[in-house]
């Protein structure tokens, strides 16, 4: 398995990318790949004075404006924090030991288990609920399994989310306080579907899943988490439970948006031979 730096969060933010770096330890010239380490939900306290200050500034035009240039982390006048500025926003409270946790999955699961999949999966329980319905989340992580197109259901989450807040705005109803034990059982399902499809949860996967999710849910405790966790292993293999989704295409959008992306990369190889 590939060692993992704790420093340099922010390049795994941006990208999953790998580096190279040669191995001291190793008597030959080899080289092995080694991440940054991965980042965790760092709750805040919304009634807090630094909270309540964040609000104050956005609400103020030519301030709040500055304040969200300068602000990589969101959450400014009660905006909605997206998925790069929930991933820096808690980047700076997750050890070597979780980050390790992250890779041992995705060598587990593949591709359907790569990091910023389960990233995402959190996200949408961390901000999306109460805004997201449980059916759209996992119908969205669904396709994700599928499509790989991570940067569409982020694009489409926000727009959902976005628009369920001006909905509540416009009748003056505020969003609906989830409980964050609540947040960690709807990312675990969320991650079911994106990650295992119809697989069981073996031991060794429920192990990682404990320690990713406390990475993220850090106040919910260890020990409530292993007990959600291995709660639904259990009802999962007992067929007591069922969570699986079928994925539902991508729409009409999307797909012509996929469809012009292709077609810009034909244009690009085309000028590229054309120089040639």
């Amino acid at each position: 398995m590939a060692s993992i730096t704790a420093t340099s969060a922010s390049s795994f933010l941006q990208s999953t990318k790998l580096r190279l770096i040669s191995s001291s330890s190793s008597k030959t010239s080899s080289c092995r790949p080694v991440r940054s380490r991965i980042v965790c939900y760092m709750e805040r306290d919304p009634n807090s004075a630094a909270s309540i200050a964040g609000k104050v500034i956005g609400s103020l035009p030519l301030v709040g404006l500055f304040a969200r240039i300068f602000n990589d982390e969101g959450g400014i006048g009660g905006d909605i924090i997206d998925f790069a500025e929930f991933r820096r926003r808690v980047g700076k409270n997750c050890g070597i030991s979780d980050s390790r946790a992250f890779y041992e999955f995705q060598d587990r699961r593949g591709r359907a288990g790569d990091p910023l999949y389960v990233l995402l999966c959190c996200w949408l329980a961390a901000i999306g609920a109460g805004l997201l319905k449980s059916e759209e989340i996992l119908e969205g992580v669904a396709r994700l399994r599928i499509s790989n197109d991570i940067e569409y259901e982020e694009q489409n989450f926000l727009a959902i989310m976005n628009a369920a807040k001006q909905r509540r705005a416009k009748t003056k109803a505020a969003t609906p306080e989830v409980p964050m034990k609540i947040r960690v059982e709807k990312a675990l399902d969320a991650i079911y579907v994106c990650c295992f499809g119809k697989d069981p949860i073996e031991d060794e996967d429920a192990r990682l899943l404990c320690s990713m999710l406390n990475a993220v849910f850090p106040s919910v405790g260890k020990s409530e988490i292993d007990r959600i966790v291995r709660t639904t292993a259990m009802e999962l293999a007992e067929g007591k439970r069922i969570i699986y989704v079928e994925p539902k295409p991508s729409s009409k959008e999307a797909l012509e948006r996929q469809l012009k992306d292709l077609q810009q990369l034909k244009d690009l190889q085309f000028l590229k031979e054309k120089d040639g």
